[in-house]
């Protein structure tokens, strides 16, 4: 944890001193804020293919973002705004599937074929996001858009197949059921094809309700596939979508 607050400490040093900069750029008072937030999503295919029959539970991680950021005034009602944040998005859910490509490990043996049957999944994400934002004011309100960059410092994607069965190579395959206790089940876990770089477009708004105070809600639309495009397990490309609303306080 030393570590991180080193990182969000030097991240905001150098955030106030772009703000310094552009004072003189623009002729105009740069904001700076710090942000704390929470991060609600997951890590999808964008429209349920028909192997994912239903989502059977949801379950919210523990995904807390921080960081700070500074807005560039152009003029009255326009800006660009920089930021940095130190984020973990992270999502646990059960789906039911029917002849979905599955790559699972059972008592030290490692099988591929098609499942049927459930599939709890678990994707957790640390990560450096620098997104880069035009801003309109609207009053209270700035309306943001623009792209971000994310680098992933730590991650996981590891899950289980439960309560159905195996079909080994192809449909018509041996047949391998699975049952819900854990010596019972298929393990996986993908987590080293996973991207080390996501870019991605965030949309948002920031409302101030003091001088110091604000709310602010992002959502944070990933246009990388989460897996490198060599990874044919997982037959749909999933995108991280994640929903992030929080504080804001200004610091200057």
């Amino acid at each position: 944890m030393k570590f991180l607050r080193h990182i969000f400490i030097a991240a905001l040093a150098g955030l106030m001193a772009m703000s310094a900069q552009a004072q003189d750029f623009t002729k105009g008072k740069p904001i700076v804020k710090a942000r704390l937030g929470y991060n609600v999503g997951g890590t999808m295919p964008l429209g349920m293919p028909a192997s994912i029959r239903k989502l059977n539970s949801y379950a919210l991680q523990m995904a807390p973002a921080v960081g700070a950021n500074v807005l560039l005034p152009i003029d009255a009602t326009r800006g660009i705004q920089l930021g940095l944040l130190f984020e973990h998005k992270a999502m646990k859910e059960d789906a039911n599937v029917k002849n979905y490509h599955m790559e699972i490990t059972q008592g030290g043996q490692t099988l591929a074929g098609m499942f049927t049957g459930n599939v709890t999944t678990k994707v957790s994400q640390w990560m450096l996001t620098v997104p880069a934002q035009a801003v309109w004011r609207v009053r209270k309100v700035n309306l943001k858009f623009g792209p971000y960059v994310s680098i992933v410092m730590g991650q996981d994607f590891s899950g289980w197949a439960h309560m159905g069965y195996l079909r080994v190579d192809d449909p018509t395959g041996a047949k391998v059921e699975l049952g819900e206790a854990e010596n019972e089940r298929g393990n996986y876990d993908f987590t080293e094809h996973l991207r080390r770089v996501q870019f991605g477009m965030m949309l948002g708004a920031d409302w101030d309700l003091s001088n110091r105070l604000g709310l602010y809600a992002d959502l944070n639309w990933g246009m990388t596939a989460a897996f490198h495009s060599s990874f044919h397990t997982i037959e749909q490309n999933l995108y991280p979508i994640y929903g992030q609303l929080g504080i804001t306080y200004r610091i200057r």
